[in-house]
């Protein structure tokens, strides 16, 4: 075949690429030589098909325990989408409205999906079964979820995951491991009756409690709440942006912890006492919103909103 009677476009293509490759010292021909080798791509190597469908492993036969593990790992997987957004907006170091703005609503969308998902959770499970294979879960509880915590890290300061009490005291100079120390979630896994750490939250410490100080420390001038000050507070898309921003705060912190709130009413609600959460985690104080009242952008909500935070007029 003469070189006049292949495509100039082709020609363009192959020219640029054996450019690519020079500046890195490579010979474009080995390369061409491995796509000739390299055997077609299918979906189920590329999406990892057969490892992922291996990975539900129950600890019973009750057939809704692998209902429960998949819905579980499906909500990991969208925690993991948000780390990306939150990830590619800290690290974007020509930061602006439009790119700010496409990934909140990524990340609106994503737990727009997680807060629809626990209609499985509510309503897809058989009660007796799960009331019986959860006794063989313990102490492991969705309290355990890392990414979750991370979620919150790059999304606001760490003083606005304080309990109440702590965020009045906190000061200025106090480090990471001290604001770490009173991080709301901690309360939310003591034991009921004696108040100690429950062996869930020592396990879930032991683990990961290195890995959310230094995380807070990445993210403590790039973390939504930040970025959104220094950069976009007075911007001409600062209305639109603190819509967004105020969707995110209720989508996660309202509707999301109540419609779990409402799952774990649906399995653990009973009279005349409700049943305990696998890891003994105290639920009824720790799901509902508005006993932690816990925002990400607090500035953006007035008194009133604060004062009535989880209540109806949030349910938009």
């Amino acid at each position: 075949m003469s070189g006049d009677s292949v495509d100039p476009i082709l020609l363009e293509q192959l020219k640029k690429l054996q450019d690519k490759y020079a500046v890195m010292g490579q010979d474009l021909s080995s390369y061409l030589d491995g796509l000739l080798y390299a055997d077609y791509l299918t979906y189920w190597d590329y999406i990892h098909t057969d490892t992922l469908l291996s990975l539900q492993n129950p600890k019973t036969s009750f057939p809704d325990e692998q209902v429960f593990i998949m819905y579980h790992q499906i909500t990991e997987l969208y925690f993991k989408m948000i780390l990306h957004e939150t990830e590619q907006i800290a690290q974007n170091q020509q930061l602006d409205e439009s790119f700010f703005l496409s990934r909140l609503g990524r990340i609106n969308r994503y737990f727009k999906q997680l807060e629809n998902s626990f209609d499985i959770m509510v309503d897809g499970m058989d009660k007796e079964q799960f009331l019986k294979y959860r006794m063989s879960l313990l102490p492991a509880s969705g309290f355990q979820s890392a990414q979750y915590r991370l979620i919150e890290i790059s999304s606001t300061s760490l003083v606005n995951l304080m309990d109440e009490e702590s965020r009045k005291q906190a000061k200025e100079t106090d480090s990471v491991q001290q604001q770490m120390e009173k991080i709301y979630w901690r309360s939310g896994a003591t034991e009921l009756a004696s108040g100690k750490k429950t062996l869930t939250l020592q396990q879930f410490e032991q683990k990961y409690l290195t890995t959310f100080c230094e995380y807070a420390e990445k993210f403590k001038q790039t973390n939504l709440y930040q970025i959104y000050v220094k950069h976009f507070q007075n911007s001409p898309q600062a209305d639109t942006i603190k819509a967004a921003l105020r969707e995110y705060d209720v989508t996660a912190n309202v509707k999301w912890r109540l419609a779990h709130l409402r799952s774990a009413g649906r399995y653990l609600q009973k009279s005349p006492e409700d049943i305990k959460a696998t890891g003994g985690t105290n639920w009824q104080k720790y799901l509902p919103p508005r006993f932690q009242r816990i925002m990400f952008f607090p500035e953006l909500w007035s008194e009133e909103e604060k004062a009535n935070w989880g209540r109806a007029a949030f349910e938009r």
